[in-house]
């Protein structure tokens, strides 16, 4: 038995055309799995799914607002009417808006925390019953450093990731009986669109970062394929609860 074949197995991944997402669609594709592109952007969707195309297996785009909890039951109804069966959800899409938290209006807020927190909780709930039917199932969210850590420039992110981390601890428990694994990723500082703006947005990031970080560099979206797969396989079968850091050692260094 290999313990990190997932052929035959089917995953969605929220936000998977592009960085973390698609860094870590392509650590699923690599092992056999079926993917699922869920976002919002169709033409970078569309090459997301020629790239993963190419690992030789079957994959397709469904569009995805997961700030619409409609949106996110859809993703899942439209998998499983696709492929039988859902077997692996990444929670990546994510947002944030970077200023000091007394300029936030409760609308900003209020949108963070929809698509970080209320985005992920609606996928997950989605997705129970299909992976129940199926025996079981691996759900993936994913955290941050500022799961771990506070910014001043990012209240309602660290808010949301702080809190993924504890839906997904409770989730776990709850579904640990229907042979469902949720586990949380806290990536580390990864170039990608998201982050390419902080640095543009908050001065000395870059230099900072690279100081903090004992691999001295920024992550890259592949960094991500490897926990995926693990996380996503039957290698991590009695894992369920975690929040692991992938992050060049950013959360040890003091």
């Amino acid at each position: 038995m290999n313990l990190f074949e997932l052929s035959g197995r089917v995953a969605i991944v929220t936000g998977g055309n592009g960085g973390i997402g698609l860094g870590m669609a392509q650590g699923l594709a690599t092992a056999g799995a079926s993917i699922v592109v869920a976002a919002r952007n169709r033409e970078k969707s569309e090459s997301a799914v020629a790239a993963l195309a190419a690992c030789g297996v079957q994959s397709m785009f469904v569009p995805l607002d997961v700030g619409d909890p409609e949106s996110c039951r859809r993703v899942v109804a439209d998998t499983v009417d696709r492929f039988g069966r859902l077997d692996i959800l990444v929670n990546n899409a994510g947002m944030s808006i970077r200023k000091p938290p007394e300029t936030y209006a409760l609308e900003e807020w209020q949108s963070v925390l929809n698509v970080n927190l209320t985005g992920t909780f609606v996928c997950c709930q989605a997705a129970h019953g299909a992976m129940k039917a199926a025996g079981g199932g691996k759900i993936i969210n994913i955290g941050s450093m500022m799961s771990i850590f506070g910014a001043a420039y990012a209240a309602a992110y660290s808010a949301s990731k702080g809190a993924v981390v504890q839906l997904t601890r409770s989730l776990a428990t709850a579904w640990a009986g229907d042979n469902i694994q949720v586990n949380a990723v806290l990536p580390g500082w990864i170039d990608t669109e998201l982050t390419q703006e902080a640095r543009r947005q908050v001065s000395g990031l870059h230099e900072r970062i690279l100081r903090r970080t004992p691999a001295g560099r920024w992550g890259r979206p592949e960094d991500l394929a490897g926990i995926a797969a693990f996380l996503a396989s039957p290698a991590s079968d009695f894992v369920t609860g975690a929040a692991i850091p992938v992050d060049g050692g950013f959360s040890v260094e003091f």
